[in-house]
């Protein structure tokens, strides 16, 4: 079986990617277009409407006060601030976060809006460009949105491990459940952790979620907010708590969408997704056979037993795709068949990719998935850093625990006993990469409140596999202010992708600063 590097909420940009490509092909949008321009919300105002700045914290004045030159990039408008590497030493070595701004469409903003995709690891920069496809015209015609890459992500000062040849061996290899493919594992995980030391330095302990919450508060000053008014999605609900519990007087309008509960091990994430994923894969396969064109017969549960003996076959003999140098292993059979899971517009794709792989025993089109899930391009190369900076910000956000043969043998029993298809390919928590890691994790997970910050909106999405509904639900319990959303529905977030009832009530919230009835149900 393969030894995943720790399977993590996506870039809920990946998923509008590929709802693109899905849209293209199947001729059946089930996405929002792009909106036109359309004038402001009458009387909407922002969250910070006639409040003061508050001051700096002591010591980060200058970060704080820092004045930030915007220049002109394509339709946007694009900066670089200055941050402390290391809270705890402000006068010490610094780094810089890369910023992109889309102002609002009609000239006359009430206020700014930062967005988080997710990962960890994905770039806000880039996700800014993607705004006008999730976030209605009302709120873009009068928020100035603005992306940021976290510290160590593409943009910013970046994270770097290896080469990218090295991660193209590394996401295609399988290591089978043998003292062999435990060996590879081993020795491979010391790679990586070695290459992070030695390609990044101090930065490779100071990219965890505290300090690029930290970061958050520094970019709300230099945009001029009293407040913070923020979406963040998937991982970026992890940025957005962290930093209300921080900065609680500081939060403004602030909607978190595909939450993770902060008092996750991370175990507790793997066993979640792995449920998450299972029930994701089955909701798919029933789908698939109401259809002439399933490859996948029987019951669902049949069809589940085809997808394993698919995955197996890969790991024996790893299917063709075209090209000799990159034949189809399990580890991206896995991904290929993973990523499809994030929105149920992509599933007829998935039909096609399975179609090949099982009847023509060809695997190019789930390698085009795992692809576009690793952001890999045609020549080899990578579009960014997201798979390191994912390694990196996991190892210092969960503790890394080193296990006895019995306890992941329990592990593994869990897993499989929630996700009878998917969990034995999760394996039990595998915490040798992050044991290599050069920093180990100081953070414990536990609730966050937020104590004194005004209301925060929660979503969830009942069929999410990314982010189960459950982890949602908690983070709304745990802060003072939590107000859920549950949106009824298949995929990975919902603000943006889903229906009228979760957009409007997140516009509402965004323009007028009204938040949706607790426990609202889309």
């Amino acid at each position: 079986m393969p030894r995943l590097i720790r399977i993590v909420p996506a870039l809920a940009a990946a998923a509008l990617v590929l709802t693109a490509c899905s849209d293209a092909e199947d001729a059946e949008s089930s996405g929002a277009e792009a909106p036109g321009e359309t004038g402001s919300e009458s009387g909407a105002e922002g969250s910070d409407a006639g409040e003061e700045m508050p001051p700096a914290p002591e010591g980060l004045e200058e970060f704080y006060e820092q004045e930030v030159s915007w220049t002109d990039c394509d339709d946007y408008e694009c900066a670089d601030i200055e941050v402390p590497l290391d809270y705890d030493a402000p006068d010490g070595e610094t780094i810089s976060l890369a910023i992109k701004r889309l102002p609002a469409s009609d000239g006359e903003p009430i206020g700014s809006m930062l967005i988080n995709p997710g990962g960890p690891g994905g770039s806000g920069v880039e996700f800014v460009e993607y705004a006008t496809s999730s976030i209605s015209p009302e709120v873009t015609s009068v928020y100035d949105v603005v992306g940021f890459d976290p510290r160590g992500v593409q943009n910013s000062t970046q994270i770097d491990c290896v080469s990218d040849s090295e991660l193209d061996r590394l996401l295609a290899t399988d290591y089978p459940d043998t003292p062999e493919g435990e060996a590879d594992w081993e020795a491979d995980a010391q790679l990586i952790g070695e290459g992070c030391a030695a390609e990044s330095g101090d930065l490779a302990g100071n990219v965890d979620t505290e300090s690029a919450a930290r970061d958050m508060d520094v970019i709300r000053a230099v945009l001029g907010e009293s407040q913070l008014d923020y979406l963040g999605y998937s991982y970026g609900t992890l940025l957005g708590s962290t930093y209300a519990d921080l900065f609680p007087d500081n939060v403004g309008r602030m909607v978190l969408d595909g939450a993770l509960d902060p008092t996750s091990t991370g175990f507790d994430v793997t066993l979640g997704q792995a449920g998450g994923f299972e029930g994701a894969l089955r909701a798919y396969i029933e789908d698939c056979q109401s259809g002439s064109l399933c490859p996948l017969s029987g019951s669902v549960d049949d069809g589940a037993e085809q997808i394993v003996e698919l995955l197996e076959s890969a790991e024996a003999n790893p299917l063709p795709t075209g090209d000799p140098d990159r034949p189809l292993t399990q580890a991206l059979a896995l991904t290929g068949i993973i990523l499809p899971m994030y929105d149920e517009s992509s599933w007829p794709m998935l039909t096609a990719a399975l179609q090949a792989a099982i009847n023509l025993d060809e695997g190019s089109a789930l390698l085009q998935f795992a692809d576009l899930y690793n952001t890999r391009n045609p020549d080899g190369t990578f579009a960014d850093n997201s798979t390191e900076a994912n390694w990196a910000i996991n190892c210092l956000d969960y503790p890394a625990v080193e296990h006895t043969q019995a306890e992941l043998d329990e592990q593994v029993a869990e897993l499989e006993e929630v996700a009878p298809t998917f969990g034995q390919f999760f394996g039990g928590e595998n915490d040798e990469l992050c044991l290599n890691y050069p920093h180990q994790s100081e953070r414990e997970p536990g609730p966050v409140s937020a104590e004194g910050s005004g209301p925060i909106v929660v979503i969830g999405t009942t069929g999410d596999p990314a982010t189960p509904y459950e982890w949602a639900v908690g983070l709304a319990d745990q802060l003072d202010e939590g107000v859920l959303v549950s949106y009824e529905g298949e995929g990975h977030t919902a603000y943006g992708r889903s229906n009228d009832c979760v957009q409007g009530a997140v516009d509402e919230f965004f323009l007028e600063g009204t938040p949706p009835e607790d426990e609202l149900s889309c």
